[in-house]
């Protein structure tokens, strides 16, 4: 039986003061929970209404259904429940294409951005201190276990790039075409917030500018979405690898 001080914590980290204060974070649902377990994130305890995970015995405890919902944040609880540290913040490693984000908000676009850095072999993504916080619940959730493979790095941005050696490209109206510019195996790819794009300081710091043509004569047509133009942009950096190996 879950006990008042339990419900008060789980439901306190929802918020990102009290997730940062507590060390901790929310997983939901087996086959996320799954991946956390199968993964390097250390369990601090699992609520579950199955006994189906392979976890240390002390950190499980078994719940009700109508306990699962009062400490979910989701609208149909999956299962179970579970509760893990945030590891210390590790540094992104210098090679390869890492991507950074400039100020982005919604939860599922970093969710599946995650999502596709992993998908695409990505291990480091940097964001902004204002981008929205990699466990936040949406977040981690959308991110169907992805996090546990991709290095995420909050850091300033303007800095970080301003520090590196990698050349830095960036997704922008004005840029150049995607489909027609040389794209090098190596930098940092900059994608910026859902409304404003990239802010102007991060902007200076970008040595090639890249856009994704429109091919559609309606110029009504709304811009694409973050996650949308991550894809686009990942698929086609991967593709010239193809290129090069044949």
């Amino acid at each position: 039986m879950l006990s008042k001080n339990q419900i008060k914590l789980i439901k306190s980290l929802s918020l990102k003061k009290n997730r940062q204060q507590n060390g901790l974070f929310i997983v939901e649902g087996i086959k996320g929970i799954s991946e956390f377990l199968n993964s390097d994130f250390k369990l601090k305890s699992l609520y579950t209404t199955k006994s189906i995970f392979e976890a240390p015995q002390p950190l499980v405890i078994e719940i009700t259904e109508a306990e699962l919902k009062k400490i979910s944040v989701l609208k149909n609880p999956n299962t179970a429940l579970a509760i893990f540290e945030i590891p210390k913040q590790n540094q992104s490693t210098a090679g390869g294409l890492v991507i950074a984000l400039d100020d982005v908000r919604d939860p599922g676009n970093l969710g599946t951005i995650i999502r596709l850095c992993d998908w695409y072999g990505i291990t480091d993504l940097v964001c902004s201190f204002n981008t929205v916080d990699c466990f936040n619940n949406k977040v981690v959730q959308a991110t169907m276990g992805s996090l546990t493979r991709v290095n995420v790095q909050y850091v300033d941005l303007e800095n970080y790039i301003e520090s590196s050696n990698l050349p830095v490209y960036g997704t922008l109206l004005e840029g150049d075409n995607i489909y027609t510019s040389i794209l090098e195996q190596q930098g940092i790819i900059v994608l910026g917030n859902e409304a404003n794009g990239i802010s102007e300081a991060v902007k200076a710091t970008i040595e090639r500018k890249l856009t994704i043509p429109q091919f559609g004569k309606n110029k009504a047509t709304e811009s694409l979405n973050v996650a949308n133009a991550t894809a686009i942009v990942l698929s086609e950096f991967k593709r010239r690898t193809i290129e090069k190996l044949n």
